[in-house]
């Protein structure tokens, strides 16, 4: 973040377990959307569900509003009381409305838990080992793009989470949100380019 009068910039990484949880869950309950993001690595094999596809539709839709509820909450604000669900403890709030999620997804609290729980275990150590690198990363971009563009960054703010997903990259999944593969980001110089036109649309 920048310091004295000037813009600011905030960027906030993190491995987040509802993000973990909704992406286990997605696989889970055979949900496609967001077509573009991969899936986690190291998933349990699923049975292909039967539905139709008034019934599969339905799904996408409640979980596409869960997503984005749980990547951007506050641009997301629920239209209806959302209720928390049985075995996901904090992690998985629902829409009083979205029967058919609820019912696909209680199957899986135990599994979803433990998965998010270990990934963001691993990121946290990952992160304890190696501190202050994350800043560096970031600074470090933004500085260049100061330095292609000839002027100071203008005040932003970005999340950023770090999950193991099966392909590598960076992907948007809110309007001020990214996901990226671990692996990418544990590469110094493979993420700075990847972060590079992130920053730059932003800044």
């Amino acid at each position: 973040m920048q310091g004295g009068s000037g813009p600011e910039w905030v960027i906030r990484e993190d491995a987040g377990q509802p993000v973990l949880v909704a992406l286990f869950l997605r696989h889970a309950i055979g949900v496609r959307s967001p077509d573009e993001l991969p899936t986690l690595r190291g998933l349990p094999p699923r049975s292909a569900p039967e539905r139709s596809e008034a019934e599969q539709a339905l799904l996408e839709r409640q979980w596409l509003a869960y997503w984005a509820m749980t990547v951007e909450p506050q641009a997301h604000p629920s239209p209806e009381p959302l209720d928390l669900v049985d075995g996901f403890d904090t992690l998985v709030a629902l829409p009083e409305s979205a029967v058919e999620l609820r019912r696909e997804i209680a199957p899986h609290a135990a599994d979803a838990c433990a998965y998010a729980q270990r990934a963001h275990e691993r990121y946290r150590a990952d992160t304890a080992a190696k501190p202050g690198v994350s800043y560096r990363a970031y600074a470090s971009a933004i500085a260049e793009h100061e330095r292609q563009v000839g002027r100071r960054a203008h005040s932003f703010e970005l999340n950023v989470h770090v999950l193991p997903l099966a392909q590598r990259g960076v992907w948007w999944i809110g309007s001020l949100t990214v996901a990226v593969t671990d692996g990418l980001r544990g590469d110094v110089v493979a993420f700075d380019a990847a972060i590079h036109p992130i920053i730059a649309e932003l800044a």
